[in-house]
């Protein structure tokens, strides 16, 4: 808010001032007096948002963080389980004011001096976060020097402060940190006490609309129109829309933005709903010829007491809440002739997990699970002396609806709907096979299209069908041991499940009470002692290994016919960008190799594609060397490089190509190896190793 020397002499100045309005209010606002002495420390974090997959450097998700101390920040996964501070926009945007001398735009008169009490204020109001949220991700394009054209990810993240102001920053994709901010523009939405920020993002006729939907703890809601010049192909309102303007005192907690399809009207629409005291406060929203519909109404008698959190599953338009009595209503969106209504129907988590009190819910991104935060709720009457915060997890669909949803999925990414693939393994594991129905579906979907998705859906259900037959050790592997006896223990390629498997059981056991609930927990323990017969029974073994043996041929098989797919991709963007005797650094001959060694396999565009790079290469081969003795690296193996001295290497998944350095990556299940990018490398190859894993689609870091 202004120079340290100044802003500390303010402080003893406000603290000591004999107006009682202004010691006291001074010594009791944490923004202003953050140390607080006698009173308990900040630490901890107001708010946290989520970006859209795909924002950071591996594909992943950015967290934005709002701490305590009003303090925000944007956070990354860059490296497996660490997580990165990129920057600091808390200090960027003051930076931006103090250069503007606490001016939004030159126009605007100078303001007081810093020790005007009113002024002390308004700079602290004007850069004080209250919400944060991130817009969908937007592609535009740039014109290179050369006049070619390259499409270009950018993302927008609002952040409202406690003056009404908005400030949308726009950050270009991948996020690295500070330079790649592109702009940051300031919005003064003219709402009192603002409450909590959502985007409206609504497509009408392949056009993108958006704009900034704004709650006030008065009453009032709005949206707001964002012009961002810089963005092409953005569009946004004429003026602000009012949702809501009565001020009745009912503060709008929280606001979801869900698009539908109107099935009466025959196109797009935009439901917004707002949680407003014990209330449902909705707005649908219609783009026809005679310009904007606007239907609202409130939908009442969901729960005695206010609703403290709201999620929305935008699959399918369905919306839950929650009140701390232990209540979770779900209002599924029915349309009519002229707007829309609500049925709603009661889920008493008392009676899953006992008497509990309620702290906030969310739905994961496919609709399989809903998670709850819980304490212990009352016990005759008396409240805990101790509150133990806990994460449930409520399944909301059943194993036939997922498989249902992964088969007709338009995503076609296993990674991005990994809670559906979640219900799935549980199934599975439960019952020691694939159900009928779905393999004879995931089979015609096969011989139907053959899209390389289905093959990794059935690559997934075979590995899932091998664990669920493997003898699992009969402790928990994710729990820790509190033994000091050291114990060895046999290194087994079947022994438990990948380390994903035992993170992802840490969040699903998050607590014993859910475990007996719903059961989870003991499946696999339960089914897994029974999975194997005893060693003595040699002849009930054989059978269980033979299908063992025919379960891992079978994954071989789907393994191989992935593998022949991305080498095909590989070489046909080797044909595309090179010339005549090019030597790039990928294996290209020994692909080829490679590929038309199987006598069994005959695919005419393999044969072809390879045809015209061996007429390219003009009897060139081009092998790779050995980095440590300079021997040739024959191909004769996908996942690994031998030479004669037996110097072994292990091989690039994405392009194939020899890992001959110490740091490598690997997918998020440790299916495959990666190498890094180098700055010798084409853009192509760079584009080429930008890709998820062939076998799980998982990103790779």
């Amino acid at each position: 808010v202004g120079p340290k020397k100044e802003v500390a002499e303010c402080k003893e100045k406000f603290a000591n001032s004999a107006d009682p309005t202004v010691s006291q209010t001074f010594m009791l606002d944490r923004v202003f007096n953050p140390e607080g002495k006698s009173l308990p420390p900040m630490r901890g974090f107001k708010y946290s948002s989520w970006s859209p997959l795909g924002c950071d450097a591996n594909g992943r998700c950015l967290l934005a963080a709002l701490t305590m101390d009003n303090r925000l920040t944007i956070h990354a996964n860059l490296n497996r389980l660490q997580w990165v501070q990129l920057v600091d926009l808390t200090e960027i945007y003051g930076e931006r004011l103090y250069e503007a001398s606490y001016r939004l735009s030159k126009a605007d008169t100078p303001r007081g001096e810093l020790g005007d009490f009113s002024e002390f204020q308004r700079r602290h109001s004007m850069q004080t976060p209250v919400r944060m949220e991130w817009s969908g991700i937007c592609t535009t394009q740039q014109v290179k020097h050369n006049n070619e054209c390259r499409d270009v990810g950018s993302v927008l993240l609002a952040v409202l402060f406690e003056n009404g102001n908005i400030a949308v920053w726009q950050f270009q994709l991948p996020f690295l940190g500070k330079e790649s901010i592109t702009s940051c523009n300031t919005i003064e939405s003219g709402i009192n006490s603002p409450s909590v920020l959502s985007w409206w993002e609504y497509e009408h006729n392949n056009r993108k609309m958006s704009g900034l939907i704004v709650g006030s703890s008065f009453g009032p809601v709005k949206i707001l129109p964002v012009n961002l010049k810089a963005v092409k192909g953005y569009f946004t309102l004429r003026q602000p829309v009012v949702l809501w303007q009565e001020m009745d005192q009912l503060p709008v907690h929280s606001i979801k933005c869900i698009p539908l399809y109107h099935p009466y009207q025959k196109c797009s629409c935009s439901l917004v709903v707002a949680a407003r005291g014990a209330y449902v406060f909705w707005c649908l929203l219609l783009i026809s010829k005679a310009g904007l519909n606007v239907h609202n109404s409130h939908v009442t008698g969901l729960h005695a007491l206010p609703i403290v959190s709201m999620t929305a599953d935008k699959q399918n338009g369905t919306v839950y809440t929650c009140s701390t009595d232990g209540k979770v209503r779900q209002l599924i969106p029915i349309f009519t002739d002229v707007a829309l209504k609500f049925e709603h129907q009661l889920i008493k988590l008392s009676e899953v997990f006992g008497s509990v009190r309620t702290h906030g819910i969310a739905v994961s991104p496919c609709g399989a699970y809903l998670a709850v935060i819980t304490t212990e709720g009352m016990t005759n009457g008396l409240h805990p002396v101790n509150k133990n915060y806990q994460v449930q997890f409520v399944t909301l669909k059943t194993f036939e609806e997922a498989a249902a949803q992964l088969l007709e999925s338009s995503v076609q990414n296993l990674f991005r709907q990994v809670d559906l693939t979640d219900l799935v393994r549980w199934k599975i594991l439960k019952d020691k096979h694939i159900p009928q129905f779905l393999q004879e579906a995931l089979d015609k979907k096969i011989e139907s299209c053959g899209s390389t998705y289905f093959w990794r859906f059935k690559l997934f259900l075979l590995r899932i069908l091998y664990q669920s037959m493997q003898k699992a050790p009969s402790e928990v592997m994710w729990r820790p041991s509190h033994e000091d006896a050291k114990i060895l223990v046999s290194d087994s390629p079947g022994m438990g499940s990948t380390e994903d498997d035992q993170e992802e059981g840490t969040s699903k056991q998050a607590s014993k009470q859910s475990l007996c609930d719903t059961g989870k927990g003991t499946d696999i323990d339960d089914t897994a002692d029974d999975s194997l017969p005893q060693s003595s029974d040699v002849g009930g073994r054989e059978p269980m290994e033979e299908k063992l043996l025919e379960i891992q041929a079978q994954i071989e098989a789907v393994e191989m016919h992935l593998t022949r797919e991305h080498m095909k991709r590989v070489l046909g963007e080797v044909y595309l960008h090179t010339w005549i005797t090019e030597n790039t650094s990928i294996p290209t001959r020994g692909v080829c190799d490679f590929l038309m060694s199987d006598d069994g396999y005959d695919d005419r565009t393999a044969r072809v594609l390879i045809g015209h790079i061996l007429k390219k290469m003009n009897k060139q081969t081009f092998p790779e060397h050995c980095s440590l003795c300079k021997e040739i690296l024959p191909f004769t193996d996908r996942k690994q490089a031998v030479c004669s001295n037996g110097h072994i290497w292990l091989r690039c998944f994405l392009t194939y190509q020899s890992c001959q350095s110490l740091v490598y990556r690997r997918c998020l299940l440790h299916d495959s190896i990666a190498r890094h990018p180098t700055p010798e490398d084409p853009e192509w190859i760079k584009r080429l190793l930008q890709g998820p894993c062939t076998f799980c689609d998982s990103p790779v870091f």
